[in-house]
């Protein structure tokens, strides 16, 4: 059976070029402990084996306390038994990596344009990754889109949207508001000193975010 997306959805997005790469894993287990229910290992610089052992080790921490997915490497997540991937517009087409993973395999899809976000769906993405949503330093000169991007999907696809770039606890109701079933960070947590009780913080606010749209 494919793995459900959580909703609300915390997903992390990894980056070991952020404090110390030794400590990775363990801030990783952490940021679990304090909310996540995602993680989406992204090192698109490593060479296969090492995104193997990285994400061999990922997996033993979290256990069944997350959904682990692999940034394009089909192969990785395979070897791995991963949750899913996550695809760039520019990547190997959705229905190739499903007949490559099977049909339990959890697809997202990263998409900048209502254009890319209609044909991921019509492509059988089972959710959509939509940025940028703020000035990121993981995406330097890219101009943000705001929230109004989601809004503006929402209002032409059914499948779960999350927000990234820049988000924080402090503008994660703008993007939930927006229509976000979730949201995904990256140095809002793994840059931070506690990333267990920043993870908390955020999950909190899109908790609270998802209670008031739907008592709305």
């Amino acid at each position: 059976m494919r793995p459900a997306l959580p909703n609300p959805c915390l997903c992390l997005v990894t980056d070991r070029r952020l404090g110390d790469e030794a400590t990775l894993v363990d801030r990783i287990a952490d940021a679990v402990s304090g909310g996540v229910d995602l993680v989406q290992l992204r090192e698109k610089d490593l060479p296969g084996g090492r995104l193997l052992e990285l994400a061999q080790r990922i997996k033993e921490a979290i256990s069944d306390s997350a959904l682990l997915i692999i940034n394009e490497r089909v192969d990785v997540a395979a070897a791995v038994a991963a949750d899913g991937v996550q695809l760039g517009e520019e990547a190997l087409p959705i229905f190739e990596a499903r007949n490559m993973l099977g049909p339990d395999t959890l697809i997202g899809s990263s998409v900048h344009s209502l254009t890319g976000a209609v044909r991921a769906e019509e492509q059988d993405a089972d959710f959509l990754l939509v940025g940028t949503m703020f000035a990121s330093r993981s995406h330097l000169g890219e101009k943000p889109v705001g929230p109004e991007l989601v809004r503006l999907v929402k209002t032409h696809c059914s499948v779960p949207l999350i927000g990234i770039g820049g988000i924080d606890a402090a503008n994660t109701r703008h993007v939930m508001e927006a229509g976000a079933s979730g949201v995904a960070l990256i140095s809002s947590i793994l840059a931070s000193r506690d990333p267990k009780e920043a993870a908390r913080q955020i999950k909190l606010a899109i908790l609270a975010s998802a209670l008031a749209a739907r008592a709305n």
